[in-house]
């Protein structure tokens, strides 16, 4: 149990035990992958969109990315508040108002009012971005924290998985209000856990050791921004139309597109833990993330000549794109977190996946529009620039020894 306190009310490192670490870990694993149900899930209504209200699908790309907008907006503003307020807090506000305006989502019609609810649901979402990052960090020594930021990573394409196997299927069958309870009611499981187990990691007093602004020290953060948005480009892609390119050009089922779908997110789930647990044993995490650039290159590439010459070896090479485009997460936002210390890690990694999802809300409408225009194996192809772009750019040098 936890029997002392720090400044701003969290939790003194020596009175918390492994097994309540652990338990913290698992409630911000759940919160993200609560959040990413929300934000990445309707996705999966493309089709239906697309098929039975007659949205084309630039139009329902538009509808997809409505959350991701919301992230983007707002994920700096809760990152402030993680840093005045605390991780707790942002946590349970932000899932107890995701799981609110989902409800709402659920009762609206028309195809600019859910766009509208689902864009305020993705700006409630985006508290878990920071806090629940900041749990791990401030809870785990560095020689676990690859590791342990691995396990939380595994929650973003964990919950893609859940979405793709449950908000897929409830759409087709009974509609897109219906589906939109998936995630409504993640986030208030979600909200639950975190309340009865998270508490603070220990940070600085007030105007004691007050870490200075680490951007003004040198690039190394923005390079690493940069990075993961260029990175991101790929990710998105594969994630919000591999369940279309499955049903819409191969002729799967919604089911069974959305079983692999599934089935390619939890091995991209366990890709993020390995790739955490290797930037542990290596000492470094921008090694790694270069290596995960290259392979996300070279797999995306090659999945567009294969989807172009429709041979059955795209199928499971879209499953190792899903894998390896996702690998860079982890050790992108370890790194951040890192470097920013606890008095900047709030607003550094809500910089961070703000610079993400900036990229990734435009990937669902551009895409769309290409994808309409010169297929799906053309967009593939060209998502592959971008990684092999960033490879060069990862501050390897610059990266400090892990203490």
């Amino acid at each position: 149990m936890v029997a002392g306190r720090t400044a701003g009310g969290a939790a003194d490192e020596l009175t918390v035990g492994a097994a309540r670490r652990w338990a913290m870990l698992a409630a911000s694993t759940l919160a993200q992958g609560a959040a990413a149900v929300m934000i990445h899930g309707p996705a999966f209504l493309i089709p239906v969109l697309h098929d039975r209200e007659g949205l084309s699908l630039a139009q329902a790309g538009v509808v997809a990315a409505a959350p991701t907008v919301g992230v983007m907006l707002t994920l700096v503003l809760w990152g402030l508040v993680v840093d005045r307020r605390g991780e707790r807090f942002v946590l349970l506000v932000g899932l107890a108002a995701t799981a609110v305006v989902g409800a709402l989502a659920t009762f609206v019609g028309g195809t600019v009012p859910l766009a509208l609810t689902l864009l305020l649901a993705g700006a409630a979402a985006a508290s878990t971005g920071s806090a629940s990052g900041r749990v791990v960090v401030g809870w785990f020594p560095p020689e676990r924290r690859g590791l342990a930021m691995g396990v939380r990573q595994m929650a973003q394409p964990a919950g893609v998985g859940i979405a793709a196997v449950s908000i897929a299927v409830v759409a087709e069958r009974h509609g897109v209000a219906a589906a939109l309870w998936v995630p409504t009611v993640a986030a208030a499981l979600a909200a639950l856990l975190v309340a009865a187990v998270v508490v603070d990691p220990p940070r600085p007093a007030p105007g004691t050791n007050r870490t200075p602004n680490p951007y003004r020290a040198d690039s190394y953060l923005a390079r690493i921004h940069g990075v993961s948005v260029l990175l991101v480009v790929p990710q998105f892609l594969v994630w919000t139309f591999a369940f279309a390119w499955l049903v819409q050009d191969r002729d799967w089922s919604a089911a069974a597109a959305g079983g692999l779908v599934a089935g390619a997110q939890v091995a991209g789930a366990l890709g993020r833990i390995a790739a955490g647990w290797l930037s542990d044993v290596v000492g470094a995490r921008l090694r790694p993330l270069r290596w995960v650039a290259v392979g996300a290159g070279l797999s995306m590439g090659v999945l567009g000549v294969a989807a172009g010459l429709d041979s059955a070896v795209a199928v499971p090479l879209v499953v190792l794109a899903t894998v390896v485009t996702v690998a860079d997460n982890g050790l992108a936002f370890t790194a951040v977190a890192e470097r920013s210390g606890p008095s900047w890690s709030g607003r550094a990694l809500g910089t961070q996946n703000t610079a993400q999802y900036l990229a990734a809300s435009a990937v669902p409408p551009v895409a769309g529009a290409m994808v309409a225009t010169w297929g799906y194996a053309a967009a593939f192809g060209l998502a592959a620039l971008f990684p092999l772009l960033a490879a060069p750019l990862v501050p390897v040098g610059d990266e400090h020894e892990l203490t």
